[in-house]
């Protein structure tokens, strides 16, 4: 992914500390190329994400339009590690994607891990930024 990729990807996370932000990543020519954030309409966002279902149908169909594919769903975690939930592993909606998580618990640093379903279980997956 690339440094600017990343960075737009935390910036979003900062915009809502008290919230979980959430939506896609899109990939083009194999590789990471685009953000598309969702509203979060969970009855808890400050403990969930769950995407706005119009909000969802409208970042995918902009991403068929433009030649590109859903690659990652990615949310925030404003007070817990970068790691599934139980929440979070009961939601998966799109098995095959990557899961991109993002901690703003730790003060001063964020931290992004990425994620795969395999087999009944999630692993983490090498998240390698680029310059």
């Amino acid at each position: 992914m690339s440094r600017m990729l990343a960075t737009r990807l935390l910036f979003e996370a900062q915009k809502q500390p008290d919230a979980e932000v959430c939506g896609f990543v899109s990939e083009r020519a194999g590789m990471p190329h685009e953000i598309y954030p969702v509203a979060n309409v969970a009855a808890q966002p400050a403990c969930r994400f769950e995407m706005d279902p119009a909000g969802q149908i409208d970042a995918l169909k902009t991403m068929r339009e433009r030649g590109e594919r859903m690659l990652a769903i990615y949310h925030s975690h404003p007070s817990a590690p970068p790691e599934p939930s139980v929440h979070d592993l009961e939601g998966l909606g799109y098995p095959d994607a990557l899961y991109l998580i993002i901690s703003l618990n730790i003060k001063g640093v964020l931290e992004m891990r990425a994620w795969q379903r395999e087999d009944a279980a999630m692993r983490e997956r090498v998240l390698t930024i680029l310059d």
